[in-house]
């Protein structure tokens, strides 16, 4: 209880430095994921119009995912220099996959009837896209924009470890200055701001599978 009591008493006493952590961590975070949105949902539906592609952009997402994230960090540190840039680059592509493969799971797996159906009644290639498979795989590729902002949050923590500022600031400090109590707030509020995002997210969902499907 003690430990617990430190803590607490670390957040009252340093609330100005924690509260410009996590405005760092959230500038961040917002604008990775809507970089990663943006691209991976481009890339998802380009995969649904050319199977070949789809083989070679899974692969390559694939491989990159398999690859310890502190170590992507460091590999752009050594392009793009320590900062913002690199955190924000090694967070996109990191955070492509759970977006990329929903995108293009949802596309595919509607239903080739209404397709065919669709088609028959003369709408265009952009009409059958923004119409029909993008309103009814849109729960899918939620689920993965769930997942993907998540995971970015999460990831988010080790950006300080490059300069890139966040929360991930006090978890480093707390660990190089034997400071348990401030690795522990640090972490408390990443997983704060994951689990009330997480929430959010979890009604909206729910939200977007009753208009979809009724359920």
């Amino acid at each position: 209880m003690q430990f617990f009591y430190r803590v607490l008493q670390l957040y009252i006493e340093r609330w100005d430095f924690f509260l410009e952590l996590l405005l760092e961590h959230i500038y961040l975070t917002f604008i990775a994921i809507l970089l990663i949105s943006t691209i991976g949902i481009i890339l998802g539906i380009t995969m649904t119009r050319n199977g070949t592609l789809a083989n070679i952009i899974m692969t390559i997402v694939n491989f990159i995912y398999t690859i310890p994230s502190i170590a992507l960090f460091g590999f752009f540190v050594s392009i793009t220099g320590i900062g913002f840039k690199s955190a924000l680059i090694a967070l996109v592509i990191y955070g492509l996959l759970p977006i990329i493969r929903n995108t293009y799971v949802g596309i595919s797996e509607v239903d080739s009837f209404l397709i065919e159906s669709s088609i028959g009644m003369g709408t265009t290639n952009f009409q059958l896209l923004y119409k029909v498979q993008l309103p009814l795989a849109l729960p899918v590729i939620f689920a993965g924009f769930r997942t993907m902002v998540i995971m970015t949050i999460a990831l988010g923590a080790i950006a300080s470890f490059i300069g890139a500022g966040g929360l991930g600031v006090a978890i480093w400090r707390g660990i190089t200055t034997y400071y348990p109590e401030m690795t522990f707030a640090g972490s408390m509020l990443v997983a704060l701001l994951a689990i009330i995002l997480d929430f959010i997210l979890g009604r909206i969902e729910k939200i977007i599978k009753k208009k979809t499907f009724g359920i």
